[in-house]
């Protein structure tokens, strides 16, 4: 099972119980009943798919696809798609194969300097709880981390962060409401070097409504950090909220345009039964999904892994129909 566990399994399926409701269980109700396969059955899926946010262009590939392969197979009962719904998705979370989730996903380049990653995202999208999230993990990792609130810009970013830096245990560096970020992020990096830290979080102002101001403050950000450590920073994470579907695909696109995104994160996924997204975000976008939430604790931010996301989405014991009858499936 690699990094996971039985219990981060079984927490996955959890934070996925509302999109799995929206998407699976639909899915068991539209094959039942012995129906043949036929355009009202396609568009069925398809609706589906839709409404569980997976996407405009995501769901046409997976529509096509499924189409083709019961051209080629000669299939006519609904039944026969059963599988191959579960293998069309998990195609589109891996991108067919080319994504391989990281063996450890807390090890960081042993260089000899921190290892810096800056977080980026809108307000409210759960950036702040995820950066404590994030150096509760690097720590338990055995990592030493340091985080700097470089987001000045709120007035209670400030002792947000700082309460969940003592929640993961962590030391954190900020200066007074309204201070220069660049000149936090600098702080942070030049203590981090002086304690021998091994990662650097860096939460930053989510604002996007200005693009031209956000992108001089990550440009000064990024400068005065390599005034100390060249290549800092060493990653840039996008945080997204799941709750607001095809809203987050066209925020990163947005942030792309601004910053150099090296990897997204999705938080709030226990909260929405929009987590289709994840199979929109993880197909479209050419940056990988490296963390999602799937809960409010401190140790429901995941390392994002394909297989095991569609394991926990599509359940044998659900998809399959083995724990619960169709009958009960229909009132529920």
């Amino acid at each position: 099972m690699g990094f996971f566990d039985k219990f981060k399994l079984s927490r996955l399926k959890e934070g996925l119980a509302k999109t799995q409701e929206n998407l699976v269980r639909k899915f068991t109700r539209i094959l039942h009943r012995s129906r043949k396969i036929d355009d009202d059955l396609l568009a069925e899926i398809e609706e589906t798919l839709l409404l569980a946010d997976v996407g405009f262009m995501t769901t046409e590939q997976i529509m096509k696809n499924i189409v083709d392969r019961v051209a080629k197979m000669n299939w006519s009962d609904a039944s026969q798609l059963r599988d191959e719904l579960r293998n069309e998705i998990t195609r589109a979370l891996t991108q067919d194969g080319t994504f391989v989730p990281s063996e450890n996903p807390f090890a960081v380049p042993s260089t000899g300097t921190p290892h810096v990653i800056m977080i980026i995202g809108v307000n409210g999208v759960g950036k702040t709880t995820t950066v404590g999230k994030l150096a509760y993990n690097y720590r338990n990792a055995g990592k030493q981390v340091l985080i700097g609130a470089a987001d000045t810009f709120r007035a209670a970013a400030n002792s947000q962060l700082e309460v969940w830096a003592q929640r993961a245990g962590v030391e954190i560096v900020q200066q007074h409401h309204g201070a220069d970020p660049a000149a936090v992020s600098f702080d942070t990096v030049q203590a981090a070097i002086s304690r021998k830290a091994d990662v650097v979080l860096i939460d930053t102002a989510g604002r996007l409504h200005n693009k031209a101001h956000l992108m001089q403050e990550l440009e000064k950000v990024t400068r005065v950090m390599r005034k100390l450590i060249p290549d800092a920073p060493h990653e840039v994470l996008l945080a997204l909220d799941a709750t607001t579907g095809q809203n987050a695909i066209q925020q990163a696109k947005e942030f792309m345009k601004v910053a150099p995104i090296t990897g997204l994160i999705l938080t709030k996924l226990d909260g929405t039964a929009k987590g289709g997204v994840v199979i929109a975000l993880a197909n479209e976008m050419k940056i990988p999904v490296k963390f999602i939430g799937v809960g409010e604790q401190i140790d429901d931010l995941q390392p994002f892994d394909p297989n095991e996301f569609a394991k926990a989405l599509f359940g044998d014991e659900t998809f399959q129909g083995e724990s619960y009858t169709v009958e009960e499936e229909v009132k529920s």
